[in-house]
């Protein structure tokens, strides 16, 4: 087999067996498709089982000069990942990467906004237009409920339990959990639904997508990055932001408010407590006041 047919051949193993989304399988292959690309360029002709760790040191090496310590890391992850995979399948008896030392990058912590910025977000959107009545809708989510954009573009109307004030979530790895949604976001995803969705000529296939684009079909990822930068450029927001930074702000703000972490895990579906214990690191202060609020010797 030739790398393209090892690479299909891994993707599968991705989607079926680890039960992977297709954003998530994407980013693998692209960092063996890159290492591919430099192999080509440099006139290697090498299969994956035969490929040896100086080559893939002197890939590395190359790369190193395109991109920060952090990609750097996720590419040797990546590319573990998938000789990993080749000694599963018995093609392989050893994993070149076994030796290759990832760079140390620190743990970087998320931007947030403030409640103000974010009030101040919402209020640039142009409710004068349909599209403006959903945007609205669609950032009032985002941060209410702390939704991942995949998770937001693909939310489905059979998926919001009004009455019960949960919406289901289907996230990473297809699992699913249920998130609690507030009267505030409820009411604007009302608005949304009975005032602009209705006129829309849905297209088929979309009919329970919840937000839909005005040709009726679902909103892309860049839709909603391209939607929030000029929202913050209105403003004058001198800030880095995409719609991760408003869940980033989510968890950070129910946390300074005295939320549990383990109730934040639950809602943001993290699959470990150490990935969300990231955000006790954002301000000190509510750490100082935990202690004083709940310790014998204070």
């Amino acid at each position: 087999m030739n790398w393209n047919n090892y690479i299909k051949s891994y993707q599968s193993y991705l989607r079926i067996e680890r039960g992977l989304s297709k954003n998530t399988i994407d980013n693998y292959s692209f960092d063996i498709e890159r290492m591919c690309l430099f192999l080509t360029e440099n006139e290697i002709v090498v299969s994956p089982i035969k490929i040896t760790e100086e080559t893939i040191q002197q890939f590395i090496y190359n790369v190193s000069k395109e991109v920060n310590p952090r990609s750097q890391a996720r590419i040797i992850s990546g590319l573990k990942s998938f000789f990993g995979y080749l000694i599963f399948e018995d093609y392989r008896s050893d994993n070149p990467l076994e030796l290759i030392e990832t760079p140390k990058t620190g743990r970087k912590l998320p931007d947030t906004l403030s409640v103000d910025e974010i009030d101040a977000l919402i209020l640039a959107i142009d409710l004068s237009t349909n599209e403006g009545e959903r945007n609205r809708a669609m950032l009032e989510t985002l941060y209410g409920c702390g939704l991942r954009v995949s998770e937001l573009v693909t939310l489905k109307i059979s998926d919001l339990f009004f009455d019960e004030g949960f919406i289901k979530i289907t996230g990473k790895g297809n699992k699913q959990r249920f998130v609690p949604i507030g009267n505030l976001t409820q009411k604007y995803i009302q608005i949304y639904r009975d005032t602009i969705r209705i006129d829309l000529n849905i297209k088929k296939g979309f009919d329970d997508t919840l937000f839909l684009n005005r040709r009726g079909g679902q909103l892309s990822r860049a839709m909603i990055f391209t939607i929030i930068k000029d929202l913050s450029t209105q403003i004058n927001l001198n800030k880095n932001i995409s719609p991760h930074t408003l869940r980033h702000s989510f968890a950070t703000h129910l946390l300074e408010n005295g939320a549990d972490l383990r109730s934040i895990q639950l809602m943001l579906g993290h699959e470990s407590i150490t990935t969300t214990e990231i955000y006790v690191h954002l301000d000190r202060r509510f750490l100082t006041q935990v202690l004083n609020d709940f310790h014998p010797r204070r």
